[in-house]
């Protein structure tokens, strides 16, 4: 990780790090919106049926809803790969998308619209896991928190679950990341058991956690902030509504 950063700053300086904005934007419209929306209505709707929601229940919620999310956001996913990919090759083989929407125009053209699809299954069952590790694991954590300790619904609460599922979905999500990346990142159409294959035979099994690090200092913040924000979106709403806390 530290060699990457180090060969970025020299080669792109400070905005290299900033390789694919515009595409982790695009991303984060389709992929976090579906997959955010969906489940909270697939809970919100268990929960009106007289049903409380376990940890089972609420990670078959939380897979469904990645799974969709994934596929909304493929293409925005390949984009993003391909972008950030880009300051870490030479300048001769990298492909210089200017933005997102010149990265789509380029990719339709020149590859072909199924090229917005290159690797959406191994991308996402990565959403899934992710939702999985993020979304059922916050609530579980959030729950416990408050059943088992002096805990109030706080930001100390919320901080703290949020942690614990960053933790959660960067474990979990670490193989699947290393098989999309490489998929995504190819200009040809790969079999993604013959990656498994091939990238076990040459590293081992330890690449299922390669790059593990880099991953939590971008799943950790991104989860933290991602549910403190989204706490305090759901006080505000509440309070616009006049729904009262406790008959959630």
């Amino acid at each position: 990780m530290s060699g990457t950063f180090v060969h970025i700053l020299k080669h792109d300086g400070v905005i290299g790090l900033y390789s694919g904005i515009s595409a982790s934007l695009l991303r984060q419209l389709t992929y976090s919106t579906v997959r955010f929306g969906v489940y909270e209505e697939l809970k919100t709707r268990y929960t009106r049926s007289g049903h409380t929601a376990g940890f089972p229940e609420l990670t078959a919620m939380a897979v469904t809803s990645g799974f969709l999310g994934g596929i909304a956001g493929n293409f925005a996913d390949v984009l993003n790969v391909r972008m950030q990919h880009d300051a870490a090759l030479p300048p001769d083989k990298r492909r210089n998308y200017r933005h997102a929407i010149d990265g789509m125009v380029r990719m339709a053209r020149e590859e072909g619209l199924s090229s917005y699809f290159r690797g959406w299954l191994p991308n996402a069952s990565r959403a899934a896991v992710m939702t999985a590790g993020q979304l059922s694991t916050y609530d579980t954590f959030k729950r416990m928190l408050l059943e088992y300790t002096p805990m109030g619904d706080t930001l100390t609460t919320h901080f703290s679950a949020s942690f614990l599922a960053g933790l959660a979905a960067a474990t979990a999500t670490s193989p699947i990341d290393v098989i999309k990346t490489r998929v995504m990142s190819s200009a040809h159409k790969q079999d993604v058991l013959q990656v498994i294959r091939d990238v076990s035979r040459a590293e081992g099994m330890g690449w299922m956690f390669k790059g593990w690090v880099p991953s939590f200092l971008r799943l950790g913040p991104h989860t933290i902030c991602t549910f403190i924000f989204l706490e305090a979106h759901r006080k505000l709403y509440r309070a616009a509504k006049g729904i009262d806390d406790d008959k959630e």
